[in-house]
């Protein structure tokens, strides 16, 4: 067996079979969004990523990078109705919640009746989320891990699936407000978004600057969606893969962690990081063409899942070192 390669894990007739119609309509999608997306493809894959683990990205990049163009196009070819809130220093928690309005009826009898706001959609893009007040942001926790909302003490159940796609500028920009760490703990992945490369933006030019603009088009459906989403949960996961998650995410902890890395850190990622990354690895496998996640999935995804849920000390940052630069000494040792 060449290293990284997953512990063979027998699969099931149901699960093959789902595979197959799945890696299919999987692959048609992710084709779709590169269409229309460009320069961005790993960008792309990981958010591709959080949808198929089920969970919630945090896309980090300066303003004018496809950040919200991403979100639409993800929304339009995986067939979910997304919509879109701009957080400002002036949003309450009711302009994304909800709120109930006292109605009266022809009988002039009065009676609350519930608003819904823009939380209660399939996909959510949360745009700029760190121009918002921290008790804004803190408005989405309860509905990113429960999946309702309470309002004047009644449940609202949120649709299936629900996603937030939020973007954030980098907190050294003018008006922007750190994210709480059991806010930033909820989102599966942070995303960096870059620069396209000069290939990749000459393509931006041409295709976007003239009479006719590509857009998206429908390639899934809501329940293939969901479909995709329980094969996520169902694909076998081997031994060394599991052994390589719990040995990165336990050795990221100042207590107990790796030597190296240890006395540098203020906190490090608790269990919910190996939850992540044993979704992630799945959906990422399914991505590209596989039904079984191996040790190089791990790798490959250990930042965007660690980076968001570790901090540095002050000794750390003043001799000049950085989360991702941790987390890649860490996977360099799987």
């Amino acid at each position: 067996m060449s290293q990284g390669a997953p512990t063979a894990t027998p699969l099931d007739d149901g699960i093959v079979a789902a595979a197959q119609a799945c890696l299919e309509s999987v692959g048609r999608a992710r084709e779709a969004i590169h269409g229309v997306i460009f320069g961005q493809e790993t960008v792309v894959d990981l958010a591709l990523v959080t949808i198929l683990a089920g969970g919630h990205g945090l896309l980090v990049g300066l303003p004018g990078l496809a950040k919200t163009k991403l979100v639409e196009t993800l929304g339009t070819v995986l067939g979910l109705d997304a919509r879109r809130v701009q957080f400002t220093p002036d949003l309450m928690p009711s302009d994304i919640l909800g709120t109930e309005i006292l109605d009266e009826d022809a009988e002039r009898r009065r009676s609350f009746r519930f608003v819904k706001g823009p939380v209660f959609s399939q996909l959510l893009m949360a745009d700029e989320i760190n121009r918002a007040s921290p008790r804004t942001q803190s408005a989405l926790l309860q509905a990113m891990q429960e999946h309702f909302v309470s309002v004047a003490g009644e449940r609202h159940d949120l649709p299936r699936p629900f996603h937030v796609l939020a973007t954030q500028n980098p907190i050294e920009q003018e008006g922007t407000y750190p994210l709480p760490e059991a806010q930033l703990d909820r989102f599966l992945l942070e995303i960096d978004v870059g620069y396209p490369d000069r290939a990749a933006e000459r393509r931006i030019l041409i295709e976007t600057t003239g009479a006719q603009e590509v857009r998206p088009k429908p390639v899934m459906t809501t329940e293939e969606l969901l479909t995709a989403q329980r094969l996520v949960r169902r694909l076998p996961v081997g031994e060394a893969v599991v052994e390589a998650i719990l040995d990165l995410v336990r050795s990221a902890r100042p207590e107990g962690g790796d030597a190296a890395v240890r006395d540098k850190l203020l906190w490090g990622p608790g269990p919910r990081a190996s939850q992540a990354l044993t979704l992630a690895v799945r959906a990422r496998a399914l991505i590209e063409g596989r039904v079984a996640p191996s040790v190089a999935d791990v790798k490959a995804l250990a930042e965007p899942v660690l980076k968001h849920r570790m901090a540095l000390t002050f000794a750390a940052r003043a001799d000049g070192e950085t989360v991702p630069g941790l987390v890649a000494t860490l996977a360099g040792k799987l």
